[in-house]
């Protein structure tokens, strides 16, 4: 959710001929929002104290808890909502190279949408954007705000964190298959297993790591912004009750 002060200062920089990396690294605003700024003029940000444009009052209990769950988790990792005209569009980024994950987002956005579904959005490289459009996103999505998410408190609500819950092997599957990796590692000729997350966001960590303890599963810090589960011997079977339910992404 960009502000109008932003908006206007990109259209100024734009005007004036300045590049969408440039304008990215003088303002802040992600390159991709730059980009649809340039292209669709008519896409306007929201305004402070705007209305998402949903007048509906939600029951979110009858969500389809494990969707939402992984879908949330996807979000949190390689997704952003942006508005266009009256509705809210929502992105996932993935990797062309893991067609399974691709199929599986839009399964997921397709459940929470019925009689509607997700399109393919082919980027530059080896990357698509599953996406969908929708008046609803930010209010499943309450996290969405200006700015990117590490520079931002990232909380769940009292009924997402019901949902993760119920649902914690898919949240975790979300986050990993977007931000994370499973990886068969060579340690001294024996042959081992490891899982990574990584994200900037200390909040999103957070949630990452609180999951993991729901399940029972051991993890570490490798560094500042990756959790890291080995198949060490104490640990073997931590990395065997993510390949549960995650195992490789291709």
């Amino acid at each position: 959710m960009r502000s109008l002060e932003e908006f206007n200062q990109a259209q100024l920089l734009i005007a004036a001929g300045t590049n969408d990396c440039a304008i990215a690294r003088q303002t802040g605003i992600p390159r991709t929002t730059v980009r649809d700024w340039r292209r669709r003029r008519q896409v306007l940000p929201r305004t402070p104290g705007g209305s998402s444009g949903c007048d509906i009052s939600h029951d979110f209990t009858e969500l389809p808890a494990a969707p939402y769950s992984y879908l949330l988790g996807m979000y949190l990792g390689d997704g952003y909502i942006s508005r266009q005209r009256r509705v809210w569009r929502l992105r996932v980024t993935c990797a062309t190279q893991y067609p399974a994950i691709i199929a599986r987002c839009c399964e997921t956005i397709d459940a929470l949408m019925p009689k509607q579904h997700a399109t393919v959005v082919q980027r530059k490289g080896r990357c698509v954007d599953v996406s969908h459009f929708s008046k609803h996103w930010p209010c499943l999505f309450p996290q969405h705000g200006p700015g990117r998410k590490h520079n931002r408190p990232i909380r769940l609500e009292a009924w997402q964190e019901a949902i993760v819950y119920d649902e914690t092997e898919q949240f975790v599957r979300g986050l990993i298959e977007s931000d994370g990796c499973r990886v068969v590692a060579n340690d001294r000729g024996v042959m081992s297993i490891r899982y990574h997350f990584s994200n900037r966001s200390e909040d999103i960590i957070g949630l990452f790591t609180a999951a993991l303890d729901h399940l029972e599963i051991p993890w570490t810090r490798s560094d500042r912004y990756t959790v890291s589960i080995y198949r060490k011997i104490y640990r073997k079977a931590a990395t065997a009750r993510l390949d549960e339910f995650i195992g490789p992404k291709t």
